[in-house]
């Protein structure tokens, strides 16, 4: 097996937890590729995930330059060991690939490649893609190889049907509140519990190997758990269904940025005037901008510190979260997916409510969102 050092568990395990942030899974699978040629030794890494019609719906490489990408052309089809491996979940290991009886050769500009190391990623029963890696530096691959591959082909099956259940989850619009209270699960507990489950799954591949380096990962997993079972108690107290007609917006905007401080790194404040009651439909909208800003400012633009705004201005109120993260042009076409998918949700429940919502943000400059609400 490669050289496991911690900072490479570490760049794992945020592969994985990047899905939490609801990157492209495309990011997310290119990041384990790369893990796993590093942390093995490979040459080579790929994955593969099929697209049901005889080719593949993504396939990633690691290890290859663009020109020889280039030089290679269009991604394989399911055709000799790569079908093969779509219909059996036993990995494969081999000290020279090309002498494998599944075996049809390559493209004339591929690399060689004889030292073969693959693993199906699976789910349950359904195999979901493939992980392989070719030519170990210094060696042939072992079966300590073998099992860090499965591990980390599992955290890939991780990403996919995380991927998938998000999908399905919009797809079929499951009511905002689960979903909110599912985010708030996901993003606070979920990430340590990942961490822990990955940190552990390491130590026991290195208790037999080298018994100091897996009792430091189990003073990490200790660590872990601590803090996952601190938050996920910080979180219960505060996933009390919102009564925005009993509690009013002020209320709910102060627990929401109370809670949001004590399970981020980030400080969120929240700050009010003494405020008019608004119809419960408009309430509800400033209620969503602010938890969607809130989340684009912690979960994306890496902000330290978050300030919540609730102030009476004519003719009704206005709401400002404001945060000092990386912030964003308007031409900025290379910003995440998912931010600018929440500003045109933002921007929607704003005209829906009668109101008005201004965005003011510059690289490096932060973010400011206000969200104008008419009174009654």
């Amino acid at each position: 097996m490669g050289e496991c050092d911690r900072e490479e568990l570490r760049e794992v395990s945020a592969a994985v937890l990047a899905v939490t942030a609801h990157l492209s899974v495309r990011e997310v699978l290119q990041t384990i590729v790369a893990a796993a040629r590093r942390l093995l030794g490979a040459e080579y890494a790929a994955l593969g995930i099929p697209d049901g019609n005889g080719s593949f719906r993504e396939f990633l490489a690691d290890g290859l330059t663009a020109e020889q990408w280039r030089r290679i052309g269009p991604i394989p089809r399911q055709h000799g060991l790569l079908g093969a491996m779509l219909r059996d979940p036993s990995p494969v290991r081999s000290a020279d690939i090309r002498t494998h009886p599944r075996f049809e050769g390559w493209p004339a500009a591929h690399p060689e490649m004889a030292d073969f190391l693959g693993m199906p990623i699976v789910d349950g029963e359904e195999i979901l893609g493939e992980l392989f890696l070719a030519n170990k530096r210094g060696g042939a691959f072992d079966a300590g190889d073998e099992e860090l591959l499965k591990l980390l082909a599992a955290h890939a099956a991780i990403a996919i049907v995380n991927a998938r259940l998000y999908e399905r989850g919009r797809e079929l619009s499951i009511v905002e509140e689960r979903q909110r209270i599912a985010r708030e699960l996901h993003d606070a507990v979920t990430q340590k519990l990942f961490s822990l489950r990955l940190t552990a799954e390491a130590a026991a591949a290195l208790v037999e190997r080298d018994p100091a380096r897996a009792a430091a990962e189990l003073d990490v997993v200790r660590r872990l758990a601590a803090e996952a079972t601190a938050e996920l108690k910080s979180i219960v107290v505060g996933l009390r269904p919102i009564d925005l007609a009993g509690d009013g917006l002020a209320a709910a905007l102060r627990r929401q940025a109370e809670l949001l401080d004590r399970v981020h790194d980030a400080t969120v404040t929240f700050a009010e005037d003494p405020v008019p009651r608004l119809p419960t439909a408009r309430e509800e909208a400033a209620y969503r901008v602010a938890q969607e800003a809130l989340h684009n400012a912690l979960r994306h633009a890496a902000a330290t510190h978050i300030t919540v705004e609730l102030r009476r201005t004519p003719p009704g109120v206005t709401l400002t979260v404001t945060d000092d993260g990386r912030g964003f042009s308007a031409g900025d076409t290379a910003a995440p997916a998912r931010p600018r998918l929440g500003l045109a949700s933002m921007r929607e429940r704003a005209r829906a409510a009668g109101g008005r919502l201004l965005i003011r943000s510059a690289p490096g400059e932060g973010t400011v969102v206000t969200m104008e609400v008419p009174g009654a």
